[in-house]
């Protein structure tokens, strides 16, 4: 069951193939995408592609709306098609809201302060005016709202939750919100019962095989949510159990093997094993080496051979070349080297930069 796993996995996120040509389309695909490293969610989008692209195409796109960058489900940032933010944020905002309420007690957010900030923000970012944080900080200020550091943030994530703001495109280096009125067009609202039945069918088609423990770590959902959504699309999925745990995946034909050896660079945060709890089935080959997942021989982001994990790599970007350093704890033959050697060059062209490896 390992191997079956690992390749419908990989056919699944669109790892092993692709018939997108758009990041949008592959962020829909996935429902969410976790992007709170920026630079290493776009490299994820760019390799679920049908064909090359960079990464200044991928900040232009970004920048159009064509994907939205805000908070939801667990409380990180996520990119999410403007045609799901409404119904992904009213499913899985008041868990999140839950699950912040320690820190609004604390940074004194009770609902009139933080209506009031919605008032402000609704104010100042009106007819598709789009500021950085600070620039919103200082809206605040002014209008007698004290918002710095933490409280700052937790003012900015409450009204995403809430569905007052979202991502902007950037000014430079810098991330800006705008109206989610004016960045997202108007959709048929969805029921939650509607809502969670189309998350839970997302999932499970493109993340699958998978299980429902996977499915409540990476919706922040409960395991009641979780059994219900399954029995709304159990007829559009099949379950095998092993390991005494049951995965279900979309009912579809079986996946046809991918040519080996294939290599992926993927970013730290990648769906391929953030959207699981268990990651033990992509773990076979570290852990046959004695590696834990905490092991530092992984560095920052994660290298795969036919799916399974063999190393760690992390970038250093220069002003003429991008420095990549890998820590492979297993032997490569020469056809896996050749292959995960196409990879980097994959990224180079991505990067528009040459990579020196180390």
């Amino acid at each position: 069951m390992t191997l079956d796993i690992i390749r419908h996995r990989l056919h699944n996120q669109l790892l092993s193939q692709t018939k997108y040509t758009r990041p949008g389309q592959v962020v829909e695909w996935l429902g969410a995408v976790q992007s709170q490293d920026y630079a290493g969610a776009k490299w994820a989008l760019a390799q679920r592609l049908r064909d090359a692209t960079t990464d200044a195409e991928m900040d232009k796109a970004f920048n159009k709306g064509r994907f939205l960058r805000t908070h939801v489900m667990r409380p990180t940032w996520h990119f999410v098609s403007p045609k799901d933010i409404r119904w992904l944020l009213m499913l899985t905002g008041p868990r999140v809201h839950a699950g912040n309420a320690y820190m609004y007690r604390k940074l004194e957010l009770d609902k009139a302060a933080l209506r009031k900030s919605y008032r402000v923000m609704e104010k100042v970012l009106q007819a598709n005016k789009q500021l950085t944080r600070s620039e919103l900080g200082a809206a605040f200020e002014k209008a007698g709202i004290h918002a710095e550091g933490q409280r700052l943030g937790y003012f900015m994530m409450s009204a995403e939750l809430d569905g007052v703001i979202c991502s902007g495109g950037r000014k430079g280096k810098q991330f800006t919100y705008a109206l989610l009125e004016e960045r997202a067009p108007q959709v048929r609202p969805l029921t939650r019962d509607e809502a969670l039945t189309e998350l839970v069918r997302r999932y499970f088609t493109t993340r699958g095989p998978a299980t429902l423990q996977d499915f409540t770590w990476w919706s922040g959902l409960t395991m009641a949510d979780a059994r219900k959504g399954i029995q709304a699309v159990k007829s559009h999925l099949v379950s095998e159990v092993w390991n005494d745990q049951t995965y279900w995946l979309a009912n579809s034909v079986s996946p046809a093997r991918e040519k080996s050896p294939a290599a992926h660079l993927l970013p730290n945060y990648d769906e391929y094993f953030i959207g699981f709890k268990d990651r033990s089935a992509i773990g076979e080959v570290a852990r046959l080496a004695g590696i834990r997942p905490d092991d530092p021989s992984l560095i920052a982001h994660i290298i795969l051979l036919d799916g399974q994990i063999v190393g760690g790599w992390r970038r250093t970007v220069t002003k003429n070349a991008v420095i990549l350093e890998r820590n492979i704890f297993t032997d490569l033959t020469r056809a896996q080297e050749r292959a995960l050697a196409r990879e980097v060059d994959r990224y180079s062209e991505f990067l528009q930069l040459p990579v020196e490896l180390i």
